[in-house]
């Protein structure tokens, strides 16, 4: 697969992912029966594993790995807190306001996520 292709399918995953996850969030919040349907169980998850296989794929293709590049490093970290914060959202989370805190947080978390992929620095913001 070319890394023009490898790279539009890892972005269009994320842009899938991030939505279903905000859709589910508000869904989750409003009490709705969408989240008791069949696919809001099955698709967000096979998007999220072409995600993951298509980050994968582009590490190797650009020869960036983590613990060797900090970019790479901060996004996978990132990522696990984006992965922790999505579980207390939708999952976890003991009162309402936590599960809106975590989701809230959460949105953040992939700015960041965006922001270290965009300018391959752990620090964004910076400079």
């Amino acid at each position: 697969m070319g890394f023009l292709l490898l790279k539009g399918l890892h972005i269009t995953c994320a842009i899938a992912s991030y939505i279903l996850f905000l859709l589910r969030g508000i869904w989750s919040f409003r009490g709705s029966p969408i989240m008791r349907q069949r696919w809001i169980k099955i698709v967000p998850h096979a998007v999220d594993t072409l995600l993951l296989l298509a980050a994968i794929a582009l590490a190797f293709a650009i020869h960036q790995y983590p613990f060797a590049d900090t970019w790479l490093t901060a996004k996978i970290a990132g990522v696990l807190l984006y992965i922790g914060l999505g579980f207390v959202a939708l999952k976890y989370g003991k009162t309402r306001i936590i599960r809106i805190a975590a989701w809230l947080a959460a949105q953040t978390v992939f700015a960041y996520i965006i922001l270290v992929a965009i300018y391959h620095n752990a620090l964004p913001f910076g400079n």
